[in-house]
C-alpha cells in the first residue's frame, strides 16, 4: 500500500515519466495494426473522495469523505474496446518488431499469461465489433491485458485505483456527476437504464466529461485495482487497497442497466462470484465471466512509473 505524495503530485504536472516537459494527451500506436489507444493527461490536484451524507442515493460504503492528493496521470479516453482486447486474446502482435517502442518498461511478452479463447459469445449478443466495450472480463484478465500492453509498447499501463477513478470521473466537480446534480442531463453523457434499450453501445457516443473522458458514467461499469470493503474507507485503506481475495473487488461508474443513482461518481459496486454461475468449466475460468456483460474497464498510465521490482504491486502476478 502506498500514499500518493504531494511532492510527486507537483512534479507530475511538469514532468512526464519519460522526460518531456509537459504532460499532454497522446495516441498510443500498436505495431502492425491500425488500432490505437487514445490517452488523456489528467492534472495533479486534490479532491474529496466519497459522498456527503445528504447526497441522494448515498450508501454507507461511500464514506467517510476524505481529502486525497493526486499525482497527474494518463487515463484512456474510452473504455477498452473489443478491438483492443482481442489483440491480447489473439497475441498476434507478440512477435512483431516495434521500432517505436518506448523504453519505460523492458518486459517480454513471452512471460505473460494469455487469455483463453472465449467459449461462448461474451458480448451476450450485444456486439463484438471493434468499437464496442469489452465485457465479461475478470479483473485478473484486465490486469494481464495491461501487463501485455506494457510489454508491447514499453509504457507502464495498469488499472486505475478507486481514488484515481473517482478523481477522473469528477473532473474537478463535487456533485453527484461531473456536470452537477441535474439528473435530466445524464442522458447527454451516459447510457443507462432509461436510454440504453438494455444494451451497451459503442464507446464515445455521448458527451465527455470536462477532462475529455467518455462514458465515465454508464455504458459499462469499470474495474479498479482495489479490494472492496462494505464498511467504506478507513485511514489505512486509502488511496489504494491491494486485492488479496478474488471477491469482492471494487467496480465503478455504473452501466447501461443501472439507474441514475448507480452512475454517481461516488457509487461503488462489488464483484460477485455469481457472475460465473453459468460457467460449465471446472475449475471456472480465470479469464471470463458468463453473467457480467455490464462490466468492462479502462486503463491508466502513471506519469512516474514504478520501478521494476514494484511492477507487480499493481499487476496480478501468476
Amino acid at each position: 500500500m502506498r500514499k500518493i505524495g504531494i511532492i510527486h503530485a507537483l512534479l507530475g504536472t511538469i514532468m512526464m515519466g519519460y522526460g518531456q516537459e509537459k504532460a499532454s494527451d497522446y495516441t498510443q500506436g500498436l505495431p502492425g495494426v491500425d488500432v490505437e489507444l487514445e490517452m488523456v493527461a489528467l492534472p495533479a490536484g486534490s479532491f474529496l473522495m466519497g459522498s456527503p451524507n445528504d447526497e441522494l442515493g448515498r450508501k454507507a460504503d461511500e464514506g467517510p469523505v476524505r481529502n486525497i492528493d493526486m499525482e497527474g496521470f494518463w487515463m484512456s479516453k474510452y473504455e477498452i474496446s473489443w478491438g483492443l482486447y482481442n489483440l491480447f486474446v489473439e497475441r498476434a502482435l507478440d512477435d512483431i518488431e516495434n521500432d517505436n517502442r518506448a523504453q519505460e518498461v523492458n518486459l517480454s511478452t513471452d512471460a505473460i499469461s494469455g487469455a483463453t479463447t472465449p467459449y461462448v459469445d461474451m458480448s451476450l449478443g450485444m456486439g463484438r465489433d471493434k468499437d464496442y466495450p469489452a465485457v465479461n472480463i475478470t479483473q485478473r484478465a484486465a490486469s494481464k491485458f495491461c501487463e501485455w500492453l506494457s510489454a508491447v509498447t514499453g509504457h507502464y499501463y495498469r488499472l486505475p485505483t478507486e481514488a484515481e477513478w473517482e478523481y477522473a470521473a469528477r473532473a474537478g466537480s463535487s456533485g453527484p456527476y461531473h456536470f452537477g446534480s441535474e439528473v435530466s442531463r445524464l442522458k447527454d453523457h451516459a447510457w443507462f437504464d432509461e436510454n440504453s434499450e438494455g444494451t451497451y453501445h459503442k464507446v464515445g457516443m455521448k458527451q465527455p466529461n470536462p477532462w475529455g473522458l467518455y462514458d465515465i458514467h454508464g455504458n459499462v461499469a469499470e474495474w479498479t485495482l482495489d479490494q472492496y470493503h462494505e464498511d467504506g474507507y478507513k485511514e489505512a485503506r486509502l488511496p489504494f487497497e491491494p486485492v488479496v481475495h478474488e471477491y469482492p473487488i471494487a467496480i465503478r461508474g455504473g452501466s447501461f442497466r443501472d439507474g441514475p443513482l448507480e452512475l454517481r461518481s461516488a457509487s461503488r459496486l462489488a464483484s460477485n462470484p455469481i457472475w460465473k454461475e453459468r460457467d460449465p468449466q471446472f475449475p471456472k475460468s480465470k479469464w471470463w465471466f458468463t453473467d457480467a456483460g455490464f462490466v468492462g474497464f479502462r486503463i491508466v498510465r502513471p506519469m512516474t512509473p514504478p520501478t521494476p521490482e514494484n511492477y507487480y504491486d499493481y499487476w496480478i502476478k501468476d
